[in-house]
């Protein structure tokens, strides 16, 4: 793909781009937006460094991609319930997407991607892995692809948001009554907008697959989720004050990592809104 009014340049051999020549805050063209759309879909992930970004300017950018979904159970940026925090305070032992996962596949529609801008960083430490899970299906054997291609999974928010715990992590969570979302969606999806197919199951959210039971399912997940995290699959950003991230969570796993005890790391997200999954 070439592209004439952004730069694009590719942070690894799986996926994941950075994106120069833009300026978030002072408005992006049309001919700039069409070209970055094709780098989401060319690398499921993109990554703008150096922005300053107003609430009201997140929000603006976000909208260019859809609807916003408002979390249930993040806490809010104060006067801003389109963004929720992504906070972890010296004082506390744990991160909030401390493991791979992708956002609201719980969902019916789940969303179709996230929006995280970076306001504090430790020293070092905080990066973010990402993982293809076009790759990640491309990669099983013909045997293997031919089974899972009829299948369907169960994911839930019921066991992550829905449980009282004494912990640091669970105490920035809110409103457990509202984990109440069950979805069922192929374990292979054909991508909304690029069409390729993509593995669908997740260790944050997916329980088993349809018409199994939990133990039954339990080897071919454990499985799956060994064999999608495979290091040539993914990539891993470094933050900085100012980096924006924008994963598309049809076709992607993350992994924040949690390795900058007693530093503060505070960024913003927002979730766009996405369409039902087939």
């Amino acid at each position: 793909m070439t592209y004439q009014t952004i730069e694009v340049q590719p942070i690894s051999g799986a996926l994941g781009a950075e994106i120069h020549g833009v300026d978030i805050a002072s408005g992006i063209s049309g001919e700039q937006f069409t070209e970055m759309r094709q780098a989401f879909g060319e690398y499921g992930v993109i990554f703008f460094r150096d922005q300053e970004l107003s609430p009201e300017q997140h929000i603006g950018f976000a909208e260019r991609w859809g609807e916003i979904n408002i979390n249930r159970f993040f806490t809010p940026v104060d006067g801003y319930p389109m963004i929720a925090e992504v906070r972890k305070e010296p004082h506390h032992e744990k991160n909030i997407g401390g493991g791979w996962h992708t956002d609201h596949s719980y969902d019916l529609a789940p969303a179709l991607g996230s929006i995280l801008y970076a306001h504090e960083v430790p020293e070092s430490g905080g990066d973010t892995m990402f993982a293809s899970m076009y790759l990640a299906y491309e990669a099983l054997s013909d045997g293997l692809k031919q089974t899972l291609e009829g299948m369907r999974a169960v994911h839930s928010s019921r066991h992550v948001f829905g449980m009282r715990r004494e912990t640091d992590l669970d105490k920035r969570f809110h409103n457990p009554e509202l984990a109440t979302q069950d979805a069922v969606h192929p374990v292979v999806i054909r991508h909304p907008d690029t069409g390729r197919k993509a593995l669908y199951v997740n260790a944050g959210f997916t329980l088993r697959f349809e018409g199994w039971t939990e133990e039954e399912s339990q080897p071919l997940l454990s499985y799956l989720y060994q064999h999608a995290a495979r290091p040539e699959f993914t990539c891993r950003f470094r933050w900085q004050k100012g980096s924006v991230a924008f994963w598309d969570n049809r076709s992607t796993w993350h992994y924040a990592l949690n390795d900058y005890p007693g530093q503060r790391r505070l960024m913003h997200r927002i979730t766009v809104e996405g369409v039902p999954l087939g």
